[in-house]
């Protein structure tokens, strides 16, 4: 056989009785640790042999060793046994594992030797209060008669020193046992769990550790103050399970307590694990739905080196924000507070998690009162009967060999267990006598009972679930028991305890969830009492799960006052906000709503514009009804046009009464007297209707004004115009052969006027019918007024009736020009020339000035034109008339207004 073959078919043979080892040998650990060294082996001797006969032979040895091999049904425990620090037997036995000391000490590993075990320091004594209430509640029900009948309870109990890799270690110890040989079995290395539940640990990391590992056997683990939301997640942790409730409702809580009080702008601070780190992230969440913003989010733990904690500290002293969250264990909150005491920073308002807010412990550290005022959620207090007496009467064990409780003891009496009856060095000698009564320290203190009546209510789960598996009446039948089936049941046990507080798990395992809001009030020893001052119950409605009571908070430094922790003030009704480039939300500047906006709530994001009709107010927070302009009787200019149209109306009645009372006379009816009383008339026509455009306009007054105004002026500009051509007519008829008069007599001159002023009607008619002048409410003109004016409807009508009445009055002054000087000694032509030209540049200058005036001027200018055009008709035309009439009857003959006096006496 070739060289090349022989190596081939070593590898054959070495796989196979790889694959042959595999399927016969009954551990996978033994099996995979066969496999391995096999490889090596072979691979080695093809390495170090020449292939002649020694190397088959020594491949035989190997394949038959991995055959006998095989061939084993025990399993073997690999490493060092982890013996309980506590134990008891029983009929159904309990595990538990709790924190008896919070440190270990650091080791380097050489990776030359074997490890050492974990070696744990600094006692701790909250541990032992722990499983005092876990001894409580087992000997309660092994003493019932009602549960569990028959039926004792046993325990075995670990260290775990707040080691997550401790905390594992122990579970598989209490899951496997300590026996070094499995017992054969027909399935090999499977066999019941050693404890049916375990109870604890006591922090969220260690918990979730363990609960990965011992999840897949369905070995329930049951925590007191594990509250990381994160466990909650049954697909990870399918056997965990908790008597205190989840961060989740904690941090949502803590978060609408912090908005309760307006403080938008904290710092927040956390332990870096599980515990604070989602406990915070859920804080954070709430906090950004409901307006709170985070100047800083800070992690850290309480083996960190110092550097890193006095940042954590410059970080504080450099912020602005005068409140901040604390997400911290019992252990990080004191390692945190010997630093802040140090330095001495106080000042601060602090918000609490369950884990510290209610620790006496804490408390008693805080000799700068640098918490002082702190506020947070605990769960509601709990009194259990009996148990504080049963934790107080603790004894250690009569075998001193029991470390844990001799160190225990020695901590708590500070003494010292020795073999001579003589103290040693400056501490007394302890009998195991020594009686608790009077000692004051962590131990003796209950205020954390509502914890331990967790721990309580954990174990009497556990109870009543194996109450209800075992069938127990009077006694309990023997029956297998199953981890799984135990864990569905503790899922689905409803019960009441002693006390009356109903105990039951939801979907994910965790209780009802409900806290008490504690307050920190320093009293005058230098205690601090941890006051309750309210509620807060997530199974209620939203708006009503907080609910505080009508007691007094002290806040930080003893304030009376609720601390301000904003990044900007408030922005008052009539601001909006205007974030500040680069910053959180919270931190903004407040700028003034611009006209026309208003803002009637403070922190407003936006202005809004108030209604057409309305305008704000100098402070824009409330809109209020523009003022409605328009020119009305009461105000100085309208009471003064009033005053001159009246003027002008009364003034026109004087001049009809004088030319009446002397209508007889040559110079009244040297010009047709009937002319002159209807152009008296439609001057007083015109004098009033400049009183329609004065007041609030409305539906007729807009139709009336622009329609009497066109009507009346082409009355009387057809009045003048009728005089006008009668004294063009009248100077033609002097000449001989002359017949012109015949054609403009009386009734001419009256049916002339009734069709000049007949076509304005029947155009105003047009206008009125087509699209007549309405009231118009003008926004535009002014910013905070309202212009009461009329629409004109449609321009064309309006223009039509302006451009008739400068129609006829250019040509009435064509016609005046022309007759200014006819050889009469009172030529009334003259006077007709002026007031045209008077009434022409008045309304010439009128248009513009009509259009670039606003709101009521507009009309003003409007009467303005009116009154003056209709004064200069009354003053040119009759004036003088009036005046020969009056003061100068010697000139008021036939003679002389023919101009023959004159000529006599020339």
């Amino acid at each position: 056989m070739s060289t090349e073959k022989k190596h081939d078919c070593c590898f054959i043979f070495i796989f196979y009785a790889a694959l042959k080892c595999i399927s016969i040998s009954p551990g996978f650990f033994s099996r995979y640790v066969k496999l391995h060294m096999m490889l090596l082996c072979g691979l080695a001797l093809l390495d170090s042999m020449s292939w002649p006969e020694e190397g088959w032979v020594l491949l035989q040895l190997l394949l038959v060793a991995s055959f006998s091999q095989a061939e084993e049904s025990v399993c073997w425990r690999r490493g060092d046994p982890e013996n309980p620090q506590l134990s008891k037997d029983g009929d159904i036995m309990l595990g538990g594992i709790f924190s008896f000391h919070r440190e270990w000490k650091n080791t380097q590993d050489t990776y030359m030797h074997k490890p050492l075990p974990l070696q744990c320091t600094s006692l701790h004594f909250r541990g032992f209060q722990y499983v005092q209430a876990m001894f409580f509640a087992i000997e309660e029900i092994n003493n019932s008669t009602d549960l569990l009948p028959g039926i004792t309870l046993g325990y075995k109990i670990y260290d775990a020193c707040a080691s997550i890799a401790r905390g594992v270690r122990v579970a598989l110890a209490l899951a496997n046992g300590n026996e070094v040989v499995s017992v054969p079995s027909e399935a090999p290395c499977t066999r019941p769990a050693q404890v049916q539940a375990i109870m604890g640990e006591t922090f969220s990391s260690p918990c979730m550790a363990i609960a990965t590992v011992i999840g897949p056997f369905h070995i329930p683990l049951i925590s007191h103050f594990a509250t990381c939301a994160c466990l909650s997640d049954k697909t990870k942790y399918p056997s965990f399970l908790r008597t205190i409730p989840s961060d989740y409702y904690q941090s949502r809580a803590l978060a609408h307590l912090v908005k309760h009080f307006g403080w938008t702008w904290v710092g927040a601070i956390r332990t870096n694990d599980d515990y604070g780190n989602n406990g915070m992230a859920t804080f954070t969440e709430t906090a950004q739905q409901l307006g709170i913003c985070l100047e800083y989010s800070v992690a850290f733990f309480r083996t960190d080196p110092p550097v890193k904690i006095q940042k954590l500290v410059d970080i504080i002293k450099a912020s602005t924000s005068k409140v901040i969250v604390a997400f911290l264990s019992h252990m990080d909150m004191d390692v945190l507070l010997h630093e802040l005491s140090q330095h001495n920073l106080t000042g601060y308002q602090w918000v609490g998690s369950e884990s510290w807010i209610f620790d006496s412990q804490t408390a008693a550290m805080d000799m700068h009162h640098i918490l002082d005022g702190a506020i947070g959620l605990f769960i509601p207090k709990a009194q259990v009967s009996g148990m504080k007496e049963f934790m107080l009467n603790v004894k250690p064990l009569s075998s001193s060999s029991n470390e844990l409780f001799t160190e225990f003891w020695e901590t708590l009496f500070s003494c010292k267990f020795t073999q001579s009856k003589s103290s040693t060095g400056n501490q007394s000698k302890c009998t195991g006598d020594e009686d608790l009564t009077g000692v004051q320290n962590s131990f003796t203190d209950m205020s954390l009972m509502p914890i331990f009546y967790n721990v309580y209510k954990g174990v009497y789960a556990v109870a009543y679930a194996l109450h209800n598996i075992l069938g127990c009446n009077k006694t309990c039948n023997t029956v297998q028991l199953d981890p799984f089936t135990i864990l569905q049941h503790i899922r689905n046990i409803h019960f009441k305890t002693k006390e009356g507080d109903e105990v039951y798990f939801n979907e994910y395992g965790d209780p009802a969830a409900k806290y008490e809001i504690i307050n920190w009030q320093p009293t005058e020893n230098g205690i601090v009492d941890f006051v309750t001052v309210g509620l807060h119950d997530a199974s209620l409605p939203a708006d009503e799960q907080l609910n505080l009571q009508n007691k007094s908070l002290i806040w930080a430094q003893n304030s009376q006052q609720v601390p301000v922790s904003v990044c900007s003030e408030k922005c008052p009704p009539g601001t909006r906000k205007v974030l500040q480039k680069g910053k959180p939300i919270c931190c903004y500047d407040c700028l003034r709503c611009a006209e026309g906006e208003i803002s009637n709530i403070t922190d407003s994001i936006t202005c809004m514009r108030c209604d057409p009709e309305f305008w704000s107010n100098e402070r824009r927070d409330a809109c209020v009804k523009k003022e409605a302009e328009f020119l009305s009787y009461e105000e100085i200019m309208g009471a003064l046009l009033t005053a001159a149209s009246l003027f002008g109306t009364c003034l026109t009645a004087v001049v009809a009464f004088i030319f009446f009372r002397y209508r007889q006379t040559p110079i009244v009816r040297a010009n047709n007297s009937e002319l002159s009383f209807l152009l008296l008339f439609s001057l007083s026509l015109c004098f009033l209707c400049s009183l329609t455009f004065i007041g609030r306009p409305s539906e007729w007054s807009c139709m009336l004004r622009h329609t009497a105004f066109g009507i009346t002026f082409v009355l009387c500009i057809s009045c003048v115009l009728g005089k006008t051509i009668v004294v063009l007519m009248a100077f033609r008829a002097t000449l001989p052969g002359s017949n012109w008069m015949k054609w403009f007599g009386p009734v001419q001159q009256k049916l002339s006027v009734l069709g000049f002023t007949l076509i304005q009607v029947i155009i105003c008619i047009l206008w009125l019918s087509i699209s007549p002048p309405f009231p118009f409410k003008n926004f535009k003109e002014f910013k905070d007024k309202i212009i009461l004016e009329c629409a004109l409807g449609s321009p064309v009508g309006f223009w039509a009736v302006l451009g008739y009445i400068g129609l006829l009055a250019m040509l009435c002054f064509i016609l005046a020009f022309l007759a200014r000087k006819l050889p009469d000694n009172f030529n009334e032509a003259k006077f007709i020339t002026f007031s045209m030209l008077i009434f022409c540049a008045v309304w010439i200058t009128f248009i513009p000035a009509y259009v670039s005036s606003p709101g009521k001027f507009s009309v003003a200018v409007e009467i303005f034109a009116i009154l003056a055009s209709s004064f200069g008709l009354l003053i040119c035309i009759f004036i003088p008339k009036c005046y020969i009439i009056l003061l100068k009857p010697e000139k008021n003959t036939k003679k002389n207004m023919m101009g023959k006096g004159a000529q006599k006496s020339s």
